[in-house]
């Protein structure tokens, strides 16, 4: 016998990415063809053998099928696996991604009657580009200038809409304006940012185990963020109690820092963040709670899913201090208007048109970042 032990080398994290990108591929063969597809931004199995796409905003019923309800389980415990969650009667809804990135959603018996439902909203390299975002219609140029601008002046943004209304895929956008260097510190429930910056630190949520031990909530993620010297925070959607710490790290010299959530217009978006921040059980007058969301939040940007699924940036919106009466003063720098002799029944011909109101940045910005300003909005920064 050999004197000589054998060493088993650990393996590289590169490689255990090629193996579980490889184990997810054959898993999913069923739809692999859809989640090729440049123009499919979602897919739905709502069943094994009832698969759904949406193409170009539309929903349309596939043909495609698992091989029967224990492969499709298989397959969904298979991603599961790749971020280190399993799915059980304590845990029946679970987030999770793709190895490309893509976010995947789980729901399963009780809470779906169905049996188990998996939905991958898929990741498209395309759509982190301001100016891919230009081309499809999404915002003028015009508009894009004046968020570089706000990004790099570090205006505290946040970007509100419905579900699937083009959030993250604009947040991730504006993230190439962050000027290089800049340490940022991403906080997700879910990671699905995938910011185009350098020195970027991802932390992502952990759900409770079987015994309900182990949570991480984006809320301890966030105080821990504090702690690792962030210039700029973003929180990939902001829906609790740590909507107050995020208020008070945006007043307390983290500028920049930038977040999502639900919300049909600027001021909805105002008295959802109001809601949220209670929801943190710190004993805080309305009043007070308010002015410090008027002077913590900057700047507020809008998109929408309209008719036929296309994906459109609004409104935004200056938030100005409190007026006399303690209530928000919300100044629309652009709005989604018709164009001039163009049909009102196309939505193609709308375009996100500046209101003529000036933005209050103008005279606050350094040397820098007015070399920034254009024809294009030097009326808006005058």
């Amino acid at each position: 016998m050999s004197d000589t032990a054998t060493v088993l080398k650990p393996v590289a994290a590169s490689d255990r990415q090629a193996i579980f990108a490889a184990t997810v591929a054959h898993y999913l063969a069923p739809i692999e063809p859809y989640l090729a597809d440049s123009s499919v931004t979602e897919v739905m199995v709502n069943r094994w053998n009832l698969i759904y796409i949406e193409r170009d905003g539309q929903i349309i019923r596939t043909n495609a099928t698992f091989t029967d309800v224990e492969v499709f389980d298989a397959a969904v415990n298979n991603i599961l696996q790749y971020t280190g969650k399993s799915v059980n009667d304590q845990n029946p809804l679970l987030d999770s991604r793709l190895p490309d990135g893509s976010r995947v959603h789980v729901a399963m018996p009780p809470c779906s009657r169905t049996g188990t439902v998996m939905s991958i909203r898929k990741f498209n390299r395309q759509m982190l580009d301001m100016d891919w975002l230009i081309e499809l219609g999404s915002l003028t140029e015009q508009a894009a200038e004046y968020l570089k601008i706000v990004v790099r002046s570090e205006q505290n943004v946040l970007v509100a809409g419905g579900t699937s209304s083009g959030k993250t895929s604009l947040l991730n956008a504006m993230s190439a304006y962050i000027p290089t260097g800049e340490r940022v510190v991403v906080i997700e429930d879910s990671s699905e940012l995938q910011l185009q910056q350098e020195h970027v630190l991802a932390m992502e949520c952990r759900q409770a185990d079987q015994f309900g031990r182990g949570a991480i909530t984006i809320r301890d993620l966030f105080r821990s963020s504090l702690r690792l010297r962030p210039d700029r925070i973003i929180i990939g959607e902001v829906r609790g109690g740590e909507a107050l710490d995020m208020i008070q790290a945006m007043t307390s010299g983290h500028g920049g820092s930038m977040g999502t959530l639900h919300a049909n217009n600027s001021y909805d978006a105002l008295n959802r963040l109001e809601t949220m921040a209670l929801m943190s059980k710190v004993e805080l007058p309305l009043s007070a709670l308010r002015a410090q969301i008027a002077s913590a939040i900057d700047v507020i940007v809008q998109m929408s899913r309209h008719m036929g699924g296309k994906r459109m940036l609004t409104q935004i919106t200056e938030i100005g201090p409190l007026d006399d009466a303690g209530r928000y003063q919300l100044r629309d720098l652009f709005t989604l208007k018709m164009a001039p002799g163009q049909d009102k029944a196309s939505l193609k011909r709308m375009q996100l048109v500046w209101t003529g109101e000036r933005s209050t940045l103008g005279g606050a910005l350094k040397p820098e970042e007015a070399e920034l300003v254009t024809d294009l909005t030097r009326e808006i920064f005058q």
